[in-house]
């Protein structure tokens, strides 16, 4: 707070005398003013480390409700409900501890067997307060590089702790506790969500979503594909939804002949209003505060500035929460308008706007002398062209010519889109592929068609939604056109989302490329408005950058002259990352989660190629599945996919309903399928990997013992990949003398498997489980590390220790764990 007083006096001192040092010091003051707001933010204690001081035990959490769920469907006839709750107090046994911690509950509600549920779930309301018997756990990240932070995620939603319960076991305890402002704002929100679902029954999760800002019963797939088609900004509320219905809002007053000030004063009420009711964070309010700034400055008849509203907006966001400038979300969104503003619109005014200019007041010619001689000769030829057109056609002039200019407004506004769209494309290119790994190549014809769809849904789904509370009737009307408007962006996305070529996905950008990129950005703003030639360098430069970002050469991180083996932290599954001493690379499996894990999360796509692509990797040259198991084949599909190999290794050859989905897309993409069996031995980018199970006589025994057995050799360095095979192969392995360095541990450290004679013949330096945090199966087991630690065998597990990479050079191994956050 010193600080602050201190930089702003010297900034009010220097006002005057020197602008430049004015301005650092005014920065500096808002920076001291977020470093004040990230302290006040951070001054609540450690309460997520009381809260889950009671590890495995179930406590008993008593609890009121601070963000309401929605019911869905888990797939198999049950309900779930997801509620975010702050603790009052959690008890076990005789002690009771009390704790105010954000809580993330899973409840669900399992189908009886007769059918029918005696008692369906309740659906839990702001400021309730509840009782429930549950497991609390901290969250936790995947341990690998390039994963996806869930547990900064969540305590940015002010969630330190996740626990799940049944709904019969839920006891609603008398009281509210919370503030009536948001218990109203909830309510508010549920009742437009029943109505939207009344409105729209058969496409009520789109409209959620879009009009609302309720994203929950969107399905995986059409995330997907509107990830895909580049129109992602669309599902979700966002700055272009406050601007469409501000647009709108301000239009029908001024209409309604109301003046300057009351339509910019209802406007501003719509839209804080409409800010409050979706609760979607940082996107909405920079849009609203910028929308502000924008009217507050047009009413005063100052310089209409929308750069300057943009860093009013960004900076009063920074002042409030300073981590909004790490996000994806404020970022894309900030840079979308940015673009726009100082790239978009700087470039339609040295090329269209003119034209746009020339375009009025066709009848008369005393305006031809304000114009330039090119946009005269064209108002010229206009004239020509009508008076042509009305002797064939009309009786005079005076249709024609109004007519004649309406068509090439309609035209310049369509190249208008395209110019816009091309630019902000090009310009995002570097966050997509941080953030997406994605190059949207269909994103230019998607938004084409779905922004002027948008623009024509936002408005009529807001009059039905206010006419649906007067009449039903009186909103078929609007509620048809929005429909339609929906159905349009929605059949768009899926078949343009849907081409192949869509799915061009890129791995992160190292720094000079991010470097490089963002050095091309500013000068393509610096270059637009100085002469034709360095304006045209500036989008030439912005372009090739954007190129480079799709399509350059990939530089993956490798250690060239080395066997790299790195187990991926995959949770409860395996996943391995081979990269031969030439630089090939094969991945063995790519976990995946069990069908009663009820989770939307893609393992392959969410997390094996997320780490790929964060070490450089655009492409695989073979994968493998070791055994037809969900947690070693479920991540595969995408894998497969994101990666394009050129082989797919299979063990078996018995397609089951989960190895089924993978061989099929494999032979899709021109995946050569190649079956290996015990007793091969080939060479693969100079290691050697001689396959040892399984064999003809495994087949029609069990699924683990059906897995996929290898040694890679380099030199006099060697590794066992185990995949899950338990003691009848392992027995078969023992009379194969597989002598190796580094032992890939079966099963996830399952008592089935790694026998004490397994590891006599294969005497190991170093063993790495791959197993998940707190699964349900006790992996890996207390006699299976104790085997290991009798052997002398130094031990990681992905659980632990994340990612570890192991590194056989031919004469010693190396092992090295990732660096995680």
């Amino acid at each position: 707070m010193v600080a602050f007083a201190g930089f702003s006096v010297s900034a009010i001192y220097f006002l005057r005398r020197r602008a430049g040092v004015a301005f650092s010091l005014g920065l500096a003051a808002i920076f001291v003013t977020g470093a004040l707001a990230i302290q006040i933010a951070h001054s609540g204690g450690t309460c997520g480390n009381n809260i889950v001081q009671f590890g495995n035990d179930e406590v008993l959490v008593t609890a009121h409700v601070i963000a309401e769920g929605n019911l869905r469907n888990d797939g198999t006839g049950g309900l779930r409900q997801r509620l975010d709750v702050e603790s009052e107090q959690v008890t076990t046994g005789d002690r009771t501890v009390k704790a105010r911690c954000g809580v993330r509950v899973s409840i669900y509600q399992k189908e009886s067997t007769s059918g029918q549920r005696a008692v369906p779930m309740a659906l839990f309301g702001y400021g309730e307060r509840l009782r429930f018997p549950a497991k609390l756990f901290a969250p936790r990240n995947f341990g690998n590089p390039g994963a996806f932070d869930y547990r900064e995620y969540l305590a940015e939603h002010g969630i330190t702790a996740l626990a799940s319960t049944k709904a019969e076991n839920i006891e609603v305890l008398p009281g509210f506790v919370g503030n009536r402002a948001e218990l109203w704002r909830s309510r508010i929100h549920r009742s437009i969500i029943e109505k939207v679902h009344q409105l729209w029954p058969q496409d009520a999760g789109l409209m959620d979503a879009m009009v609302i800002g309720e994203d929950a019963f969107i399905d995986r797939s059409t995330r997907v594909d509107f990830q895909r088609s580049g129109t992602y900004h669309v599902l979700v509320v966002s700055g272009m939804n406050v601007t469409i219905l501000a647009m709108v809002t301000f239009w029908t007053l001024r209409r309604l002949r109301l003046g300057e000030l009351a339509a910019s004063v209802g406007t501003m009420a719509l839209t804080v209003s409409y800010a409050m009711l979706t609760n979607v964070g940082p996107p909405i309010w920079r849009a609203t505060l910028m929308l502000i700034v924008y009217l507050l400055a047009r009413w005063l008849y100052r310089e209409k500035s929308m750069l300057n509203a943009i860093g009013a907006a960004a900076l009063g966001l920074m002042v409030t929460d300073p981590r909004v400038l790490f996000g994806a979300s404020f970022e894309l969104t900030f840079l979308c308008v940015w673009l726009v503003a100082a790239v978009g619109i700087p470039l339609l005014e040295r090329t269209l706007e003119p034209v746009r200019r020339g375009l009025r007041y066709l009848d008369s010619t005393s305006y031809d002398y304000a114009l330039a001689p090119r946009i005269v000769q064209l108002r010229l030829d206009l004239r020509m062209v009508a008076g042509r057109l009305g002797a064939f056609f009309f009786r005079g002039r005076r249709v024609p010519l109004p007519l004649l200019g309406a068509v090439i407004r309609v035209i310049i506004g369509v190249f208008e889109l395209v110019i816009i769209s091309l630019v902000m494309q090009v310009g995002l290119a570097l966050p997509m592929a941080y953030y997406f790994h994605r190059a949207t190549v269909v994103a230019l014809p998607a938004n084409m068609v779905v922004v002027p769809l948008t623009q024509v849904l936002m408005p009529s789904a807001v009059l039905a939604l206010a006419l649906g509370y007067i009449s039903l009737l009186l909103a078929k009307i609007p509620a048809l056109i929005a429909g339609a408007a929906l159905e349009g962006i929605a059949g768009t996305v899926h078949r343009l989302g849907g081409l192949q070529i869509a799915d061009a996905r890129v791995p992160t950008p190292g720094i000079v490329v991010v470097i490089m990129a963002s050095a091309c950005l500013a000068l393509a703003m610096i270059l637009i408005r100085r002469r034709t030639m360095l304006a045209v360098l500036g989008l030439a430069a912005l372009a090739l950058s954007a190129f480079w970002i799709c399509a350059g050469p990939a530089r993956p991180e490798v250690q060239a002259g080395a066997l790299e083996v790195t187990t991926i932290d995959v949770g409860q599954g395996d996943s391995i990352l081979l990269v031969s001493p030439q630089g090939q690379t094969l991945l063995v499996d790519a976990g995946g989660l069990p069908r009663w894990a009820h989770s939307e999360l893609d393992i392959g796509e969410d997390v094996v190629s997320p780490y790929l692509w964060s070490r450089g990797f655009r492409q695989l040259d073979a994968v493998a599945i070791t055994h037809a198991h969900s947690d070693h084949v479920g991540g595969m599909a995408a894998v497969v996919a994101n990666f394009r190999p050129r082989e797919l290794w299979l063990g078996s050859d018995q397609e089951s309903a989960e190895m089924r989905p993978v061989v099929t897309k494999a032979r899709e993409l021109g995946v050569r399928v190649i079956q290996h069996q015990a007793g091969e031995n080939f060479e693969f980018g100079g290691a050697v990997v001689r396959i040892l199970a399984p064999d003809a006589q495994d087949e029609g025994g069990k699924e683990n013992d059906e897995s996929l057995v290898m040694q890679l050799t380099w030199g006099n360095t060697s590794a066992l990949l185990e995949g899950d095979a338990e003691r009848p192969t392992e027995q078969r392995l023992i009379d194969q003398h597989p002598d190796a360095d580094l032992l890939k541990v079966a099963h996830h450290g399952s008592a089935t498997s790694t026998r004490a004679d397994l590891l006599a013949a294969v005497h190991p330096k170093f063993a790495v489980i791959s197993v998940g945090a707190r699964n349900v199966y006790g992996h890996p087991r207390r006699e299976v590390l104790n085997r290991l630690q009798g052997s002398n065998v130094k031990t990681y597990r992905t659980d632990l220790n994340g990612a570890v990479s192991f590194y056989l050079d031919g004469k010693m191994v190396s092992p090295h764990v990732a660096a995680l956050r």
